[in-house]
């Protein structure tokens, strides 16, 4: 389906939402999250700019079908000449999370930096996928003889799965063990929700609960569950839109019961009822 570029970013986000999981941008998606921040943000010159990146790559490839050696092509491009990287200095700001601004920037997070590793590797016809691994997106290159890990926050270090455990353990400090779902593949929606919610964690950190409530809002969008419906309830209590917290907070005891917040989120409408 083909989106009209005339329609504001919300409603393009939404339609691009409802799409398949296979027939779904994923790329053009994330610069229609961008676009709430960026009203002026043409996509066509980033997807552009994805485009020749892949070309970069694939002019160097010949007829090569190493799966190793393709992929360390396509990390000598990215982070040696163009020179992507992990902004851990900065691992907050926002910016990390908008397509634009990290194609400009060439700094992002585990999950942005996926996204562009992903979407040159696709150009490519590479087998990837992404993996929602705790704490630290990652990418899976799935060949017929050759299964790896790459991790685009590390320069594109590959990376065999039963090195996982180690990862893991830089992560939480050897408290966690692996569990086998920790390695399931995430889809192209999966990869917009935790854009989504590592903007709302940003936003709520900085109190800019208008701007939280924009990420939570798109998150219903393509992933429609109660703790996401709670929050944007509280969330719309804060910014003083009370019915319409009150209609949230009420849909999400309906459909959560047993929650074990409910007898707080009740609480929180009585006191909203008597505003």
């Amino acid at each position: 389906m083909i989106v009209p570029s005339s329609l504001p970013a919300r409603a393009r986000f939404a339609a691009m939402s409802a799409e398949p999981e296979e027939d779904l941008d994923l790329a053009a998606a994330a610069l229609t999250i961008a676009a709430e921040e960026y009203p002026d943000l043409s996509p066509a010159s980033y997807l552009t700019e994805l485009d020749a990146l892949a070309d970069r790559v694939r002019s160097r490839l010949g007829g090569e079908v190493a799966p190793l050696i393709i992929l360390q092509e396509m990390n000598e491009v990215l982070f040696e000449e163009e020179l992507f990287r992990g902004n851990a200095a900065a691992y907050n700001d926002p910016r990390n999370s908008f397509l634009n601004d990290v194609l400009e920037r060439r700094v992002g997070i585990p999950i942005s930096l996926s996204l562009v590793y992903l979407e040159v590797g696709w150009r490519l016809g590479l087998p990837l996928c992404g993996v929602g691994f705790p704490g630290h997106f990652l990418i899976r290159y799935e060949g017929a003889v050759v299964r790896v890990l790459i991790d685009p926050f590390d320069g594109g270090r590959i990376r065999f799965e039963d090195e996982a455990q180690d990862l893991l353990d830089r992560v939480y400090g050897g408290l966690v063990r692996l569990q086998p779902d920790f390695l399931a593949a995430a889809g192209k929606k999966d990869m917009l929700v935790r854009l989504l919610k590592n903007l709302k964690a940003i936003y709520l950190n900085r109190g800019d609960d208008l701007k939280a409530l924009g990420a939570v809002e798109r998150i219903l969008l393509v992933r429609p569950v109660p703790a996401e419906l709670r929050d944007r309830g509280i969330l719309l209590a804060r910014t003083g839109r009370t019915a319409e917290a009150i209609s949230d907070l009420e849909s999400y005891l309906a459909q959560t019961p047993e929650a074990t917040d409910a007898r707080r989120v009740r609480n929180m409408i009585e006191q909203l009822a008597r505003r």
